[in-house]
């Protein structure tokens, strides 16, 4: 009797499963931190485009001849479709693979960033940058978890530890290396850098990174489902309020379309809100923000990263009108962030360990007030504004990871998950707003010293707000 012939099943697909790291990396001793480090590159690269294209804006607006209302959108976009997808793109990954996300994040965002530094006007480069958005998102909704799964137990906090300190490096290089870039070889490569840099961690995460899950051919019941009614009334409301901002920041637009779109704006988020108590798996969980303690911290994530993001574009402006270099502006801008990354690494060290959650809130709330209350004083030149802002940027790095930390104590530990999600939504549209207000404000005050104090007072007021919500939010858990 002749054997049965022996099955031979297909080699999984390069583009659809994930593929294994070869044997000699896998057994290697130091294969978990070759992968924390593929994820650093990701970590590092989203940071600095973050703070590195704000130096470019005057360039982009002499050369496509637009007002600094037109040119807000290639960040504004970014952010926008950044927010709006980390949530979604986080539960597609739970059910296909963090491995083949995250390598499918790098291609498009690589592939986005060559379209950018070619964008032959500023529509395309907005269009362009739309697509990089998705590519970053995809990033940046897998990154701690991939961490988390190639690093042991006991060394997780050294593994996450070195995430965060690769963020903080690219947003503190942002500055220099885009203000470098914009005065030497022109703007295009602000986004042109990203390319060799991609294409390595690519080629890197295909061999280093750990499969995560192995796939049967079927996606288990209840993980990767989406609420696309939920994600478009969000998408609705979020851009239709920054359009109507920006129209008043001299867009172009008529008033009655300005008005139009805040009554659009409004009408989707009132149907977002409905929407999210009535679908069977929403985008965001009501449960969650029960009590007054997550909603409040994250309307604090929101005004701390407006604080944070508003002066990488309001600096800028400023000294190019005083006639500054692009270099000089991202030289002075670099103190903000050095000044975060600073204080968010080492304010465990420094203050005492008895300082709660709502302590450290207001302590930084503060630091940060102090320091816009001196910019509101002090004339806008360079050698005044990098202490203040270093000042600033020690505020916020000691009142965000604190705030953060409140806001995922008071997530129920089921919708963890969610409670990241949410953190991560409301610092990008903090930061969509930070960039949408400062253009506002030096639209409405065309005088530089006017524009600059109406941009630092708004600031201002969002500090306050940070303030007041840790004062009543940080710390508490949700009632039931």
């Amino acid at each position: 009797m002749e054997p049965s012939p022996v099955r031979r099943h297909p080699r999984p697909a390069l583009l659809v499963q994930e593929r294994p790291r070869p044997r000699r990396v896998r057994e290697h001793p130091g294969a978990w931190r070759l992968a924390v480090a593929t994820v650093c590159l990701g970590a590092f690269m989203g940071q600095l485009d973050a703070s590195i294209v704000t130096l470019a804006y005057p360039s982009l607006g002499a050369g496509f001849g637009a007002s600094p209302a037109a040119v807000e959108w290639v960040s504004l976009v970014y952010l926008l479709v950044l927010a709006a997808l980390l949530v979604p793109v986080g539960r597609l990954a739970d059910a296909r693979g963090r491995k083949l996300c995250y390598l499918y994040g790098f291609a498009v965002f690589t592939a986005g960033s060559a379209a950018c530094g070619l964008a032959p006007s500023l529509p395309s480069l907005i269009a362009f940058r739309a697509v990089q958005a998705v590519g970053a998102a995809m990033l940046q909704a897998n990154s701690v978890a991939l961490v988390t799964t190639s690093a042991p137990r006991e060394r997780m906090r050294s593994a996450l530890g070195m995430q965060a300190a690769a963020q903080a490096l690219g947003l503190a290089l942002g500055p220099t290396v885009g203000g470098a870039l914009v005065g030497t070889a022109g703007w295009r490569w602000v986004f042109g850098i990203n390319v060799p840099v991609g294409v390595a961690a690519l080629a890197a995460g295909h061999y280093l990174l750990p499969r995560t899950r192995n796939r049967t051919g079927a996606t288990a019941p209840g993980r990767g489902r989406s609420d696309p009614a939920g994600l478009l009334l969000m998408a609705a409301a979020t851009t239709c309020a920054l359009l109507g901002l920006s129209a008043a920041s001299g867009l172009g637009l008529p008033g009655w379309a300005a008005a139009s779109l805040f009554v659009l704006a409004a009408a989707a988020g009132w149907g977002f809100a409905a929407r999210q108590r009535r679908a069977a798996d929403p985008l965001v969980d009501p449960a969650v923000l029960r009590g007054r303690a997550v909603p409040l911290g994250l309307a604090g994530a929101l005004c701390g990263y407006l604080v944070l993001f508003g002066p990488l574009v309001l600096v800028p402006a400023v000294l190019d009108g005083h006639g500054e270099t692009a270099l000089t502006a991202g030289l002075v801008l670099t103190a903000l962030p050095a000044g975060f990354a600073l204080a968010a690494v080492g304010a465990d060290r420094v203050l005492p360990r008895g300082l709660g959650d709502r302590g450290r809130c207001l302590l930084g709330a503060a630091a940060a007030a102090a320091a816009l209350a001196g910019l509101l004083a002090a004339a806008p030149t360079a050698a005044r504004l990098a202490p203040l802002l270093a000042l600033l940027g020690v505020g916020l790095g000691v009142f965000t990871p604190a705030n953060n930390s409140a806001v995922m104590r008071a997530v129920p530990a089921r919708a963890a998950a969610a409670g990241g999600g949410l953190v991560s939504m409301a610092r990008g549209l903090g930061t969509a707003l930070g960039v949408a207000v400062v253009t506002l404000a030096l639209h409405l005050a065309p005088d530089g010293a006017a524009g600059f104090r109406w941009a630092v007072s708004v600031l201002l007021a969002a500090a306050a707000g940070a303030a007041a919500t840790a004062a009543y939010g940080a710390g508490r858990r949700p009632a039931g």
